[in-house]
């Protein structure tokens, strides 16, 4: 008969169980009594109950820890889900989801890494007890490591001896970490979100770990809770960048409506100051001032005619503009842009400026051109402002051409009646002539004006604006530029001339000043021989130079039907050996023979002017003679000397 284990044996032994239990002892409290109870010396039956006993408890206390490892999992679930409605900052809510998942899962080390698209691989964002700074910065290829195996399969992923496992490629780089970091075993977890990977949550150990399937169920709820809040933040930052972009679009179409608003009121004030008959200056400044920036109104020939600027612009551009300055050229093929388009051009940078410049027109007829100067960008609206000025100072500048045509149109019909074969009455005529501030009692001098650049149109209006030319008639006659003064101011009126021709202008030109005359009966004559010494300029080669007419009075006579060749054989067939003798030798003896001609062939007065003495002069004229034979008979005299005065004139002009 079998006999029943002892009742204080069991009694002890089942609260001693019960003890641990409520102490929430753990496993190794619970071996240490099983241990006990099969090596205790008793009865078969009674170890056995005793066993089963302990078994049991053990049992029990199992599912008790199961039930709180459980209970831990759901408050990191429900601790999670509150987070993703109280926490704003992406990172902050990944680091809370990273460290929670840590402690629930007692790992080491826990991270989290977000796929890129660009660049194919994983990234760490968030890291939780790590020792190594390499672990915070790791990468992974997708085609390497656990994160290989968790984008292809969308599974969690668990290894034991992560640098021993062969069932993923291995990275180097990513393997030389995890040797830094101790890392042994480690679980994966994918994040997620429409049916792509968009992370992984990884909680490793630093040693040989086996993971419940219960415990890497809860870290996928939090790897779940991660992908919400990734895609919320997505959504968010989409929320936020279209709410920008409205606000940008609104703030494009509010500076739209303020640009356009601008421009028309630009618009009228420059019509109202043209209305009222404001000067072509008070344009300019309005425009500056509207454009902020610099003005420059220039005509056909690129010269300055009016400027302004805005209050505090300095324009170094402006004040340093020269019709033939460095950036001519590039701002001559501006307008020859904005004449083929009729829309303004940008010519060039000068300094930290932008030129950019408009062609005016007036009709079909171009009047000049409008340059704006000015820092930094210039919108639609301002481009357009400006290209209206170019409008309203073609107006102007019509209207200015026409006045000054009406002050002129008495002027040029005076200046042609002077000059005319039937002149008016000679009373008539000073009347009217004292309007201009001539005195036609006085000795009067013509000076006719051929310029093949500019026009003579052009020129002749330019002239007027010369001070030297204030008391004169100027007018372009049949392509010629006439211009009638007063005997005493001729030299003036030439040397003005010549310096706006050469130096202003850079025009093409040959003139002819006359000598004075006295009453105006003798213009017509006067006028007529000017006319036909002109074409004698041509015929000599004459370019850029006005020349008197004393000069020219035997030529005209001589050679107005010759051409240039043959005035080259004529000089060579008179003064030939002489010439080729002073190129040879570097002697002066044309220039002697041509002093002693004009001097009425007198060898002393002939070598005091030439300074050398007066045996010297004898010598050179025995010299010259043995060249060009005996000049004795007036008729051979007068040809060396018209083939010397020929001479010298185109060495002059040369």
């Amino acid at each position: 008969m079998k006999s029943s284990p002892p009742t204080d044996d069991i009694l002890y032994l089942g609260c001693d169980l019960v003890r641990l239990l409520h102490q929430g002892a753990g496993a190794d409290e619970f071996a240490q009594r099983l241990a006990r109870v099969e090596a205790a010396p008793a009865l078969p039956g009674d170890r056995n109950a005793l066993v089963e006993t302990v078994r049991m408890a053990m049992a029990v206390r199992n599912r008790m820890e199961q039930l709180q490892q459980r209970e831990r999992g759901m408050l990191a679930v429900i601790e999670s889900t509150q987070d993703l409605s109280s926490r704003l900052d992406l990172t902050d809510l990944l680091q809370a989801i990273v460290s929670r998942a840590r402690r629930l899962m007692s790992g080491e080390v826990a991270w989290l890494s977000i796929y890129d698209a660009e660049r194919h691989e994983f990234r760490v964002v968030v890291v939780d007890g790590a020792l190594a700074n390499s672990t915070q910065h790791m990468v992974a290829r997708r085609q390497h490591g656990v994160a290989s195996v968790v984008l292809s399969t969308r599974l969690p992923f668990s290894t034991t001896d992560y640098l021993n496992d062969d069932r993923f490629e291995h990275d180097a780089a990513l393997d030389a970490t995890f040797r830094a970091e101790g890392i042994v075993s480690l679980v994966g977890i994918p994040l997620v979100h429409d049916h792509e990977v968009i992370g992984l949550l990884f909680v490793a150990d630093r040693y040989h770990r086996t993971h419940a399937a219960q415990d890497i169920a809860i870290l996928g709820a939090l790897a779940t809770h991660a992908a919400v809040a990734m895609r919320n933040a997505r959504d968010f930052d989409r929320a936020n960048a279209a709410l920008e972009h409205a606000g940008q679009s609104r703030a494009r179409v509010e500076q739209h409506l303020r640009s356009i608003q601008a421009a028309a009121e630009a618009h009228e004030q420059m019509t109202s100051q043209l209305a009222r008959g404001a000067s072509l200056a008070t344009l300019c400044q309005l425009v500056a001032q509207l454009l902020d920036g610099a003005v420059l109104v220039m005509n056909e020939a690129a010269q300055e005619v009016s400027a302004g600027r805005c209050d505090g612009y300095d324009s170094p551009a402006l004040l340093g503009y020269s019709p033939n300055g460095a950036h001519s050229a590039a701002i001559g093929q501006a307008l020859r842009e904005s004449r083929r388009s009729g829309r303004s051009a940008v010519a060039c940078r000068i300094g930290d400026e932008t030129c950019r410049v408009m062609m005016v027109f007036g009709g079909h007829d171009v009047l000049g051109a409008i340059a704006l100067f000015h820092r930094g960008e210039r919108d639609e609206f301002s481009v357009r402002t400006f290209e209206r000025s170019a409008a309203i100072v073609g107006v102007v500048l019509l209207s200015q051409e026409r006045i000054e045509a009406d002050k002129s149109r008495s002027a040029t019909t005076l200046l042609r009646s002077l000059v005319s074969i039937r002149q008016e009455a000679a009373a008539v005529l000073a009347n009217r002539a004292e309007r201009f501030g001539l005195n036609l009692a006085q000795p009067l001098s013509l000076l006719l004006l051929v310029a093949e650049t500019p026009s003579a149109g052009f020129v002749a209006r330019r002239l007027r604006h010369l001070p030297p030319l204030a008391q004169t008639l100027v007018d372009e006659m049949d392509d010629v530029v006439v211009v009638l003064s007063h005997g005493a101011q001729a030299a003036d009126v030439r040397l003005a001339v010549q310096a706006c021709l050469r130096n202003e202008l850079r025009a093409v030109h040959r003139g002819v000043l006359s000598r004075p005359v006295s009453g105006v009966a003798a213009l017509p004559g006067l006028y007529a021989s000017l006319r036909r010494a002109l074409p004698v300029l041509e015929q000599l080669g004459i370019r850029g130079d006005i020349v008197g007419q004393n000069e020219l009075a035997l030529y005209s006579v001589l050679f107005e039907t010759h051409d240039r060749a043959s005035l080259a054989e004529f000089m060579h067939a008179t003064i030939g050996p002489l010439l080729d003798y002073d190129g040879k030798r570097g002697t002066d003896l044309a220039l002697t023979l041509l002093s002693y001609f004009d001097n009425n062939q007198n060898a002393k007065t002939t070598a005091q002017q030439l300074g050398i003495h007066v045996n010297t002069m004898r010598q050179r004229l025995i010299t010259i003679e043995s060249l060009l034979g005996h000049w004795g008979v007036a008729a051979r005299a007068l040809e060396l000397h018209v083939a010397l005065r020929l001479w010298r004139i185109t060495e002059a002009t040369a």
